[in-house]
């Protein structure tokens, strides 16, 4: 009573009659906080009035309206994404699906690609794909995850704001000028050193296409690092873990879904590169079985569209299976996006039974 009472005369005003503007504040006061009113002889209190207050319905229409058509934009952008995705997959459907009435699987499943002559197996182009896009994985996933964890955890923040600001500069640097960095440097020390018969090779591809992909693992993972709230650290310390053992065994898991979105991103960007691959791949369609694949040439999906699409006639059995090859690349690109969206959901379900 006696705490109430002292609260109540320092925010009330022991005052018979308030004005009208103390009236309101006071009426607001008691009733979001939900506090019983005591009576007393020695401090008059004042009982809330509740009487109505006009207030004008503009703002609030407005309000209304401007909400209404922001829900709705975002609404119809949301939607208009999974069309513009649909009619991409209708359209290649359409250009590349004459190609498998056309021409027999068979020939398509082949060793060799060679237009011209009537060649028209993919397999070399899928390969070469295969082979330069996991070599840029082996070289830029670890390498992003590390310096993520560096940037977000290790290192002070002046070097933090120094080095994220250079990582997205980095990841606007023109293709093409990547390409010719490539071949300028990148091939003649994989010639010298490595003994390849020419520096235009499958590793070649690959260090180019991990450098490229390192801005996008490095600026997504660590955007999920930094999301990871700090009370888990603080916790994990509390219990006696290191430095190093919060971030291995506390940070990075917390922020797995991230990481790995972060990682299917990069991944992503080394299957649809085109122009560095191109220009430091050597464009040999053949088959990367040998041990040595790395040292040779290789032809991936990507350049061979860029290489032969504005050569074809329009209408040929080669041009519609340029656009089968396409198909081929977007359904993989595709299933290397829903595999990771699996993935997600199923370790979210599994940490949500954890903690249930």
């Amino acid at each position: 009573m006696h705490t109430e009472l002292s609260w109540r005369r320092e925010f009330l005003l022991p005052v018979s009659k308030p004005p009208a503007v103390f009236r309101v504040v006071i009426d607001k006061l008691v009733t979001a906080a939900n506090l019983p009113i005591y009576q007393s002889t020695n401090l008059p209190i004042y009982q809330p009035t509740n009487l109505p207050m006009t207030m004008s319905s503009r703002p609030q229409t407005k309000a209304t309206l401007s909400e209404a058509l922001i829900e709705r934009l975002i609404r119809t952008t949301g939607v208009s994404a999974i069309i513009f995705l649909a009619l991409i997959f209708l359209f290649l459907l359409r250009e590349g699906g004459t190609t498998f009435l056309n021409v027999p699987l068979g020939d398509l499943l082949r060793t060799r690609w060679y237009p011209n002559e009537g060649y028209f197996g993919v397999l070399p182009l899928v390969l070469g794909s295969l082979l330069v896009t996991v070599g840029a994985a082996v070289i830029s996933l670890p390498l992003g995850l590390l310096t993520a964890v560096f940037i977000a955890e290790v290192a002070p923040r002046w070097v933090r704001e120094i080095l994220k600001p250079f990582i997205e500069v980095l990841a606007g640097i023109p293709s093409v000028v990547l390409g010719f960095l490539g071949m300028l440097v990148v091939s003649p020390l994989v010639r010298e050193h490595l003994g390849a018969p020419t520096g235009l090779t499958a590793l070649a591809g690959s260090v180019m296409l991990g450098y490229m992909a390192l801005p996008t693992i490095i600026s997504v993972a660590e955007d999920a690092l930094d999301a990871v709230p700090r009370s888990y650290r603080d916790a994990a310390l509390a219990l006696g873990a290191t430095h190093w053992q919060t971030i291995w065994r506390v940070t990075v898991p917390a922020a797995h879904s991230g990481i790995l979105t972060a990682m299917m991103l990069g991944v992503g960007r080394a299957i649809g590169e085109t122009m560095a691959v191109m220009m430091v791949t050597g464009n040999a369609a053949r088959m990367p079985l040998t041990l040595n694949s790395f040292l040779m040439p290789v032809r991936t999906m990507t350049a061979t569209i860029a290489a032969e699409m504005g050569e074809v006639a329009q209408g040929s059995t080669h041009y519609h299976i340029l656009f089968a090859v396409g198909l081929v690349l977007f359904l993989v690109t595709f299933v290397v996006n829903l595999v990771a969206t699996w993935t997600i959901f199923r370790q979210g379900k599994r940490y949500g039974r954890l903690l249930s």
